[in-house]
């Protein structure tokens, strides 16, 4: 019914041996629309796709993509959907556009392989071998050969790593033309700007779990402002924060280079530059930015490093 969602995961559980990738998630992604998954490395969401995909099967929890199960009804899911892999999935001496348009005659009424090649910027490495295309040239043909087909559902696998910005705005303009046609979007990735550009709904994704969801709105409209500029090192932070409306803070991080953040609106970048003033204070590159999701990301899933 297209009242369903097009992804709809329920207590999803995946063990891989004593170790548990995906634990009790639960994630809705609508019809017509794209989300996007985020998440840091280990966090589960590839798992997660994966089976919503087909590729593996659930130990527990449910699963319906188009309202069919990907496991038990893969055979009538597979021609509705479109995968775009991280990595492989095409014959490495396959020719770029030979591969696009034998992947077109699959399909019962696919787009024009060479209008979408062109789109993507595959005319002039058309006619070279998959291996000898450049990162960026083999996730272009990627991209084309997860949408060629006209699918309902597309899952977008990191889809603009390692692209020029030129490259990036078209994979871009694709997306939001493939939201405008109907077909839902689920994407993962670790730009946060893509995901505030292109995604309707973000869940955040931690431990095997959805820790966070909305839209990019909803999750960054409560966080706090900020204030950036550069000086010289050493500045003397207790003045400026005493300068500063009840609330803010500002910070050294690293030598030269300071943040206020608050919610004060207009009065805490009134109160930065008068003080940069009084303190005969030269404030380089100062910039103002709302709470970003890069900013809600780290507060959720911590700034350490992950393996």
């Amino acid at each position: 019914m297209r009242s369903e969602p097009a992804v709809a995961v329920t207590g999803l559980v995946k063990r891989y041996g004593s170790a548990t990738a995906v634990d009790g998630l639960d994630l809705t992604a609508p019809r017509g629309a794209v989300t996007a998954v985020l998440g840091p490395n280990g966090a589960g969401k590839t798992t997660t796709i994966e089976t919503c995909e087909g590729f593996r099967t659930a130990d527990a929890g449910e699963v319906r993509v188009l309202g069919l199960d990907p496991a038990r009804d893969g055979a009538a899911l597979r021609p509705r959907i479109g995968v775009m892999l991280q990595s492989g999935g095409v014959y490495p001496t396959v020719r770029a556009m030979e591969m696009l348009r034998h992947t077109a005659r699959l399909h019962a009424h696919p787009l024009d392989p060479d209008v979408l090649g062109e789109r993507l910027g595959l005319g002039s490495c058309g006619r070279t071998p998959y291996r000898r295309l450049s990162g960026g040239q083999q996730q272009r043909l990627a991209l084309a050969l997860a949408v060629v087909g006209r699918p309902e559902l597309v899952f977008l696998d990191e889809p603009t790593a390692g692209l020029d910005p030129q490259a990036r705005h078209a994979a871009w303009e694709l997306v939001r033309q493939l939201r405008a046609d109907g077909v839902g979007v689920v994407l993962t990735t670790h730009a946060m700007d893509e995901a505030e550009e292109l995604a309707d709904h973000v869940a955040v994704v931690d431990g095997g779990r959805v820790i966070a969801a909305g839209t990019p709105a909803e999750l960054c409209g409560d966080g706090d402002d900020n204030v950036r500029f550069t000086g010289r090192p050493g500045l003397d932070l207790d003045s400026l924060r005493a300068s500063l409306p009840p609330g803010c803070r500002a910070e050294e991080s690293p030598a030269g280079r300071y943040r206020v953040t608050g919610d004060s609106g207009p009065g805490m970048l009134a109160a930065v530059t008068a003080w940069c003033a009084a303190h005969d204070v030269l404030a380089d590159r100062l910039t103002t930015r709302r709470h970003s999701l890069e900013d809600v990301f780290l507060e959720l899933t911590g700034r350490e490093l992950r393996p």
